[in-house]
């Protein structure tokens, strides 16, 4: 794979690009803005919260992102990049906290603030790459429909109500998509993965992981949160507390103790390690979400262990579950091109427990949940050794 030379660019003389503490530092951004979408999901346990919290969700997922594959091209050592991550923190803190009023009177600063990380920064590196680098026509088709999506965020801004999350539904989808087509755009033709995407898939990977490691934080913040708010502790919430904490470490061990290792050995080995990156964060973005929508699930569960079951409050404890283990499902397809039928039959197991939900409450069902979860784990590591394997590129 060749690489043109810039003063910018990591170098590729090391066995694998390490991640950086500007990364890790930068990286503290989206811990608060998870924490703000999941109390913002909370707060709007109903379809339309749903759809604006996925829509709001992808957002902060498509500038962490992109600014990820950024630092895996350039050196975020180097004084220029550094000082670039910087600033996209600074807009992004803004951008985060304007989420619980993202649908109201704070619209206009989500969507600017948006903007400015995605077009920002793609001008930036276009203004720093030499015309004639091979990175050069990928950054300009990047920044063509950013600028596409840029007026679907904008004009949404000024919308109200249905309007604006219809538009920004078509630009989370712009900004979605488009990588999928090799950023197609009329003259400017489309990016070919092999020879322009040409990222340290090890590093790629370890960034999608810590960012898993975020979205587990929350599920764990979430509960200990609820319980510290509670001035007695009875045996009920002391359950409550330790079924939730069973289900995140449960959530963990089936992707970090089989998933993420055969994913890391995939894209080190693969000779197309840009077109699989894309698929990671295709599949990452479902699967982080599905982590957030948990955490409120756990956070129902400590505070309202006897209480009664709302629609969304179910989805909240079994569409979450359900979502997070179809997308390690295809996670591990696309890594090791095998089924994994324990998901598939905990997934069926799950979706036959909705139509019941309502006759259980939060602890009960939280409690077969995590039993589900305990029983994935169990087999997975009784059958995981030497059927887990990089599927050859």
């Amino acid at each position: 794979m060749s690489h043109s030379s810039h003063h910018l660019l990591r170098s590729r003389e090391q066995e694998r690009a390490s991640v950086s503490y500007s990364e890790l530092l930068f990286d503290l951004i989206y811990v608060f803005a998870v924490t703000q979408l999941s109390h913002y999901l909370l707060h709007h346990l109903d379809w339309q919260g749903y759809v604006q919290e996925i829509i709001l969700w992808f957002a902060v997922w498509l500038a962490w992102q992109h600014t990820t594959w950024v630092t895996n091209w350039f050196d975020p050592e180097t004084r220029s990049i550094r000082i670039l991550l910087f600033i996209l923190m600074l807009v992004g803190l803004i951008m985060a906290s304007a989420i619980p009023e993202a649908y109201t009177s704070r619209g206009l600063i989500f969507a600017a603030c948006y903007v400015a990380i995605q077009l920002g920064r793609t001008i930036v590196i276009v203004f720093l790459l030499d015309k004639k680098h091979h990175l050069s026509p990928n950054f300009k088709r990047i920044l063509g429909w950013f600028c596409i999506s840029a007026v679907f965020w904008i004009t949404g801004a000024f919308s109200e109500g249905d309007t604006r999350i219809l538009l920004w539904l078509v630009a989370v989808l712009c900004d979605y998509i488009s990588p999928m087509f090799g950023f197609y755009l009329p003259g400017l033709g489309r990016s070919i993965s092999s020879k322009e995407w040409t990222i340290e898939g090890q590093h790629l990977a370890e960034r999608s992981q810590l960012f898993v490691i975020i979205a587990f934080g929350e599920t764990i913040m979430m509960t200990g949160a609820s319980l510290s708010d509670f001035e007695i502790w009875d045996s009920t919430i002391i359950y409550a507390a330790i079924i939730s904490f069973t289900n995140s470490l449960a959530m963990w061990w089936i992707y970090f103790d089989v998933s993420s290792e055969a994913g890391s050995r995939k894209i080190k080995k693969i000779s197309n390690p840009g077109l699989l990156g894309l698929k990671y964060h295709s599949i990452h973005v479902v699967l982080v979400g599905a982590l957030i929508i948990c955490a409120v699930g756990d956070e129902l569960v400590v505070n309202h262990p006897l209480g009664e079951m709302t629609t969304g409050g179910i989805f909240a404890m079994v569409g979450g579950p359900i979502i997070y283990l179809m997308s390690n499902a295809i996670y591990k397809w696309i890594t090791c091109q095998l089924i994994a039928w324990s998901h598939v039959i905990a997934i069926l197991t799950l979706a036959l427990i909705i139509p019941f939900a309502r006759f259980f409450n939060p602890l009960q069902l939280n409690g077969l949940t995590a039993l589900i979860f305990i029983a994935v784990v169990i087999y997975e590591t009784v059958r995981q050794a030497g059927r887990y394997f990089p599927a050859k590129s």
